[in-house]
């Protein structure tokens, strides 16, 4: 990237890999997550300040700051309403045989309810490895007395859905959940709240997730406490207030091409979590593609360009799942791929492709045809800047996940999350072995600083490189012929393959927080 970028590129149409490159930098990057930041710090929302999640000022502030530069910009803009489920602060209380208040958090399909009496463990394991099963069967319930009006399962993350266990212990007649963090390595230590909507069909184990929701209590805990909660004779009290339906917006930004049938789309969640800004997570990825849209607004593509900030990401890819749904077929049969853009400066980095041709995860959803083709650019584009990389599962665990269900091609870069850099990686792309990916995931430290620059420079480049590549011709995608991009030819070289730092391991071994 060029560190100053000319005066010409807010005007003219940078329709070259040069001038494109040359206009979208690291200073204008950064740019917009100090935005994202001074928008968290200045919120003033009664519940959650200091953040950018949904249902928050934080993110509604997002969400005017986007839409701004991108109508400023002559885009057409439309602010996309979607339902999101804010949860208020929960409590989590042991009373026997210690008393102390924990810190807890609400899993999204949580139920609400006040629950007061015996925490039952159910198949945990303390020592050792800590591999668990821990509530994945109704099995794991059976022979246990759940007669009372007021039990308590505790239940340990590991192996399954965290979905899963909480669908079975309501089944089974608990009254709440308490999930608590696994413990097998330091990134399991900490709280651990994320997103109990899905869960195994029975029917098909292997294949997409079911859909589900709670109709009791559903909190997480750290580790620790959830050591403390499995002595004998411990009670509780959970607390989880009635959730409220609030609305949200989407951000889609259009530019038309000479083709209005064939659009080349691309997205980024624009909503933190509630215990920070998110500035890796996911203003890393919301920054870049803005700057990438901004200085390609005076392009005329061959393809139509759309592109998306969703909301409500964290809470189950609420926003993108949402704008899926609500296109006809017709509709969707004019979006040629989805490019999906979630952490991609995180400062213990690694350069991570999602893995369309299985070379390294086998994928556990569908893989569209002509999504090899998208992971083909980007792994030709490292490669010819000399830039090593691996593959992440193809999962569908970000925004994807609703275009592929849909048939639609896509892929995405990823930098990584909670999961422990190895020796090997570090060899690789530097870092410091032993720490996660992002140290700060999912907590109040994601901030500015909490990036590397080097990881988001190659990656806003990449980003502008392949829209801009796909602006001209999804050919190799869908079939679909346009022309070569204009001005000199940018030699992408074969791709050089993933250095495999990941193989043999368990499927989404770099992805975080899900099971």
């Amino acid at each position: 990237m060029s560190a100053a970028p000319s005066a010409a590129c807010d005007t003219r149409s940078n329709n070259t890999y040069q001038k494109l490159l040359d206009c979208v930098t690291l200073e204008g990057v950064r740019e917009h997550q100090a935005a994202f930041q001074k928008i968290a710090d200045n919120s003033t929302d009664p519940v959650y300040p200091g953040t950018r999640a949904a249902g928050t000022v934080g993110y509604a502030e997002s969400v005017e700051y986007v839409a701004g530069l991108l109508r400023d910009a002559g885009y057409q803009v439309t602010l996309d309403p979607v339902e999101i489920t804010f949860n208020f602060p929960a409590e989590l209380r042991q009373l026997t045989p210690v008393t102390a208040d924990y810190e807890t958090g609400v899993f999204t399909g949580s139920g609400s309810g006040e629950v007061e009496g015996n925490v039952i463990p159910v198949d945990i394991n303390l020592t050792g490895d800590r591999a668990n099963t821990s509530g994945c069967e109704a099995a794991d319930f059976a022979g246990i007395d759940w007669s009372g009006d007021a039990d308590i399962a505790l239940v340990q993350r590991g192996t399954c859905f965290f979905g899963d266990k909480a669908y079975n212990a309501e089944q089974a007649g608990a009254e709440a959940v308490i999930i608590f963090n696994q413990g097998n390595t330091p990134d399991r230590e900490g709280l651990i709240v994320a997103d109990a909507t899905s869960r195994t069909d029975p029917a098909n184990p292997t294949g997409p997730a079911l859909f589900v929701e709670h109709n009791i209590p559903v909190v997480g805990a750290s580790f620790a406490d959830g050591v403390a909660l499995a002595q004998a004779g411990s009670t509780a009290y959970v607390q989880v207030l009635p959730a409220e339906t609030r609305t949200d917006y989407n951000v889609i930004a259009e530019l038309d091409g000479k083709n209005k049938d064939n659009v080349v789309m691309a997205g980024a969640h624009l909503d933190s979590v509630i215990e920070g800004p998110g500035i890796n997570d996911n203003g890393s990825g919301s920054a870049a593609l803005l700057e990438t849209a901004l200085m390609m607004a005076n392009l005329n593509p061959e393809n139509t360009l759309r592109f998306a900030w969703w909301a409500a990401e964290e809470q189950g890819l609420v926003g993108s799942a949402d704008y899926v749904a609500g296109l006809s077929e017709a509709e969707r049969d004019r979006i040629a791929l989805y490019m999906n853009y979630d952490m991609v400066g995180s400062p213990n980095y690694i350069f991570m492709v999602y893995d369309a041709d299985e070379s390294t995860f086998e994928a556990p959803v569908p893989v569209p045809a002509g999504s090899e083709a998208i992971e083909d650019v980007y792994e030709s584009y490292y490669t010819a800047v000399g830039e090593p990389y691996d593959d992440t599962e193809f999962s569908g665990r970000s925004d994807y996940e609703a275009f592929i269900l849909a048939g639609i091609p896509s892929s995405g870069l990823f930098t990584g999350a909670e999961t422990v850099k190895t020796p090997e990686q570090e060899a690789i792309w530097g870092g410091e072995a032993g720490e996660q990916f992002d140290p700060c995931y999912h907590l109040a430290c994601d901030t500015y600083a909490n990036v590397d620059l080097h990881a988001l420079d190659v990656n806003s480049d990449l980003i502008a490189f392949a829209m801009l590549t796909f602006a001209y011709s999804t050919e190799s995608v869908n079939g679909v012929p346009g022309k070569r991009v204009p001005g000199p030819k940018f030699v992408l070289s074969e791709a050089a393959g993933p250095e495999g730092t990941f193989a043999g391991e368990g499927a989404g071994a770099a992805l975080g927080a899900v099971r």
